[in-house]
């Protein structure tokens, strides 16, 4: 029997409208570290995005290896298989590779090759029980960019690709398993059929669907440990194949979202069960209203009935992100003003500001993001709003299909 535990989409080192989130990060690491112990876990498996940029601080880095040391010391036993996701950086994140080789950490961020072809039998990583036994194996593909995976000709080349790849893969290990052992696959991808916020775009998809991978080589594995999306979620009506979710919101598009990681246990080659540990996050995120927009003065009421800083007797640390949302006629200058000083009282942190100005009988929203800027929209959305301003037309599709190929050439997610 083996104990499994999958996560994704740690994202350290993220801000959020320039806040700190080191210590949500924290918080979550000694969650993490209590349940390895008291789930008895075997294995840990991370679906990438550890890092939430591919030149990571020293500080993010550092929190990191940290986890992997403290854990392995309690718990020699405990294999770490981690991926890279598409915010890492593939060849930095496997440069400490032989620090950790008598850790029993294994991370793959580069598909590796011999002559050109990919090295399939590297791809593989046996599993081992509490007897020293291999329960499974596992399919550790980390985040694939054109040229890690089979050129096939296809519509959907990528898709095709990597589809590919994975039946290769699963070809390879059946000729060394055992019928009592069991078959994992990792992956950082877009699958068809996942639920994401089209408003959000914190995951980086680029849009239009051409990403998005058929789950059809999963579907006679034992469990597959997705990452990418930010949402928990099962696929294809299938309770084997899985995105973990991130443990923290990363935008207020997730603030509704639940948390965790997915216990995994197999035994003698069959799943015998798949199970949502829940996670509650140090700090949530909080829209006033809670729906829609309010009106001026609906809306200083209800931050007026926010609880006051006084009355919260938590550490300002975990004092909740605050969206405020307004609906104007009109520029309203000193409105921000009131804002500001309301919020200056009370147990929560701004974030940011949403306008939405009512013309006529049409509302068109304006997002004053405070602290936040343009890294909130993706590549795509830029140049099709670029274009709209320029030409008074959405821009073809056509044009948006040689943006999506040149983004993912240069390695734009």
């Amino acid at each position: 029997m083996i104990r499994i535990l999958h996560t994704a989409d740690w994202h350290f080192g993220h801000t959020f409208m320039n806040y700190d989130r080191r210590h949500e990060h924290q918080h979550f690491l000694a969650w993490l570290k209590t349940t390895l112990i008291d789930e008895d876990i075997d294995v840990l498996l991370i679906a990438g995005d550890v890092f939430d940029v591919s030149n990571p601080s020293a500080q993010s880095q550092k929190m990191f290896y940290q986890f992997i040391q403290e854990v392995t010391n309690s718990s020699p036993e405990l294999q770490i298989i981690v991926i890279a996701g598409n915010h890492d950086s593939a060849s930095r994140l496997e440069a400490p590779l032989p620090l950790l080789s008598d850790k029993r950490t294994h991370i793959k961020g580069l598909v590796p090759k011999v002559d050109s072809e990919i090295d399939y039998d590297q791809l593989i990583q046996p599993l081992y029980n509490k007897e020293g036994l291999i329960e499974a194996y596992c399919l550790v593909v980390p985040f694939l960019r054109q040229g890690d995976y089979p050129k096939v000709e296809a519509e959907n080349a990528y898709a095709a690709g990597i589809n590919a790849l994975y039946l290769e893969l699963i070809k390879c290990v059946k000729l060394i398993k055992t019928d009592s052992q069991g078959v994992i696959a990792m992956g950082h991808m877009q699958t068809i059929g996942s639920e994401f916020s089209e408003t959000d775009h914190s995951e980086k998809f680029i849009i239009g669907g051409l990403e998005a991978i058929s789950t059809s080589p999963f579907v006679d594995l034992n469990y597959t440990a997705l990452g990418h999306i930010h949402k928990a979620q099962r696929l294809s009506g299938c309770e084997y194949i899985r995105y973990a979710g991130s443990p923290l919101p990363m935008s207020f598009a997730e603030k509704n979202y639940k948390h965790g990681v997915v216990k995994v246990i197999i035994d003698q080659g069959k799943t015998l069960e798949v199970n949502v540990l829940s996670y509650e996050p140090l700090v949530r995120m909080m829209s006033v209203p809670s729906k829609g927009f309010a009106q001026p003065e609906e809306l200083l009421q209800l931050l007026e009935d926010l609880p006051n800083k006084d009355e919260a007797l938590d550490d300002p640390l975990t004092y909740p992100f605050l969206e405020v949302k307004v609906q104007k006629t009109e520029p309203e200058p000193m409105l921000l003003v009131k804002i500001n000083d309301i919020i200056a009282h009370k147990a929560v942190r701004l974030a940011r500001i949403q306008n939405q100005y009512r013309v006529g009988t049409s509302d068109r929203e304006v997002s004053e993001h405070l602290l936040e800027g343009l890294q909130t929209l993706s590549p795509l959305d830029i140049a099709k709003q670029e274009f709209n301003d320029k030409y008074d037309e959405p821009m073809p599709q056509g044009l948006i299909d040689m943006f999506n190929e040149v983004c993912r050439d240069i390695n734009i997610e």
